[in-house]
């Protein structure tokens, strides 16, 4: 008979305070998309700060119903041995019911929320009795002007609001103009990118035979010498069908023995009903040049092979409120083209005329007019040629920034003519700069960043009064219409 084997019990110190815990309403942190991504990442950078459970989110989640531990795995990986992550899996984003259980059973000190505040309306009906016990933490993200005053509510609901670009920081100030708050409730908290898994491979690098070996298949078998790569979803805001046009307006431009040795990447699905059928726009736009489709989930590794054997990665969406792939590929010494919009202008470093990181302001909001040019060397960056304002009924209204393919063609150009050495020194300076105090948009600096912003909050917030019910003596007068 096998011997049970028990849990390996985990020392406490009992003189060590007890950490705060924390709620996390976002999008499953074992998931691939952004706001998962990011989770994981501030996740796994607090735990010795912060015990966390999850409300994690998913169409469809396969895992809906359960309640995971995910502790143990958590602290092999990070190496804090009394970390505590617990997650329980939800089909969409939840509502009151599941809230107060886990209010209830977990006891969190504080809610976190990460994404569009719409998606989580339930919560913000609730907010007022919610934040008479614990206060409401909101990781935002809006991508574009005009300011978008209908979000003043969830503005106001939420004690914390953390953001991950400094024009959302600028937009989120303009819209509470009439009811501020202190300056720790509104932080400038940009996405963070994980050195360590996001990094240029060099020749003294315990992965460097595998990666050459994939670099010189994927170029063999491809011949090609020059990789433009875009790492992004096939939707339409992120404007794959223009990288195309692009892409051929630029192989247009070379002589066809040049041509025939690049080659434009695409990690997507090319083929989504948010997006368009990318195999018809190859087909039809640019039959004659080399476009790769990369459709299968991958690995933070193999990313990183992407990432390094890329000549240069593009990200030309019309509305981004910050942009992963462009801060990955500078974390991994590629250099970039951005639209200059949303987030996307903080990759780039924009100088103002005393050479200083530009601010954003109510008299200047954003760069998209192209006011300043100057900017860091590890990035080309795009002036959007046309605003269209667009809109739903739940958003009124945004800009849509849009760039002419044919500036992108000459951006790509700008980076193909420079030696293989310019080209790599630009993006080691996008690493410099990345992983640097000012950028702050490392993993190990976002995570500071929570930590300290959580702990000020938890801090420096004000419970929230019960509302005063009145008896009302007098009785309404009623004509034949009604109400007098």
């Amino acid at each position: 008979m096998n011997q049970l084997q028990l849990p390996k019990l985990r020392k406490i110190d009992p003189n060590k305070p007890k950490k705060k815990k924390i709620l996390l309403l976002s999008d499953d942190l074992r998931m691939h998309s952004g706001i998962a991504t990011m989770s994981r990442e501030f996740v796994l950078g607090t735990v010795k700060e912060f015990d966390w459970i999850q409300l994690g989110a998913a169409i469809k989640h396969p895992d809906a119903g359960q309640m995971l531990d995910l502790s143990a795995d958590v602290a092999r990986e990070t190496g804090v041995e009394d970390a505590s992550v617990k997650l329980m899996p939800y089909n969409g984003y939840g509502d009151a019911h599941v809230l107060n259980y886990l209010i209830n059973t977990e006891k969190p000190d504080a809610i976190l929320h990460f994404t569009d505040p719409r998606f989580w309306g339930w919560l913000y009906q609730l907010e007022h009795t919610i934040r008479q016990h614990i206060p409401i933490m909101y990781y935002n993200i809006w991508d574009d002007l005009p300011y978008p005053h209908w979000n003043e509510p969830f503005y106001e609901s939420c004690d914390l609001i953390m953001n991950i670009s400094r024009q959302t920081q600028n937009i989120v100030k303009n819209v509470l103009q009439k009811f501020p708050k202190e300056e720790w409730a509104v932080q400038y908290v940009p996405h963070g990118i994980n050195e360590n898994r996001f990094f240029p491979i060099t020749a003294d690098h315990d992965q460097y035979k595998e990666f050459d070996m994939f670099q010189s298949d994927f170029k063999i078998k491809n011949e090609v010498d020059f990789i433009v790569f875009w790492n992004n979803r096939n939707i339409r805001r992120k404007q794959p069908g223009d990288l195309i046009l692009a892409y051929k307006t630029f192989c247009d431009s070379l002589p066809k023995e040049k041509s025939s040795r690049c080659a434009l990447l695409m990690h997507t699905q090319p083929i989504d009903e948010n997006g368009t059928d990318l195999f018809a726009v190859k087909n039809a736009v640019c039959p004659e040049y080399k476009v790769l489709f990369s459709d299968r989930n991958i690995d933070t590794k193999m990313l990183n092979f992407y990432y390094n054997m890329a000549d240069v990665t593009v990200n030309i969406g019309s509305n981004e409120g910050f942009g992963l792939s462009g801060a990955e590929s500078l974390m991994a010494g590629t250099p970039i083209i951005n639209n200059v919009t949303g987030g996307l202008q903080d990759h780039c470093r924009f100088e103002d005329e005393s050479g200083k990181w530009i601010e954003f302001t109510t008299e200047f909001p954003s760069n998209h007019t192209g006011k300043y040019t100057k900017c860091g060397k590890w990035a080309k960056p795009v002036i959007p040629t046309n605003r269209s304002l667009q809109g739903s009924i739940p958003t009124p209204y945004i800009f849509d920034d849009r760039v002419r393919f044919e500036d992108v063609a000459d951006a790509i150009m700008y980076w193909y003519s420079m030696s293989n050495e310019d080209r790599t020194a630009c993006g080691l300076a996008g690493r410099e700069w990345v992983t640097s105090e000012e950028s702050m948009m490392s993993a190990r600096r976002m995570s500071e960043r929570f930590i300290e912003c959580i702990n000020s909050c938890l801090t420096n917030w004000t419970k929230r009064k019960k509302f005063t019910l009145f008896k009302v003596e007098q009785e309404p007068k009623f004509d034949k219409i009604g109400v007098i």
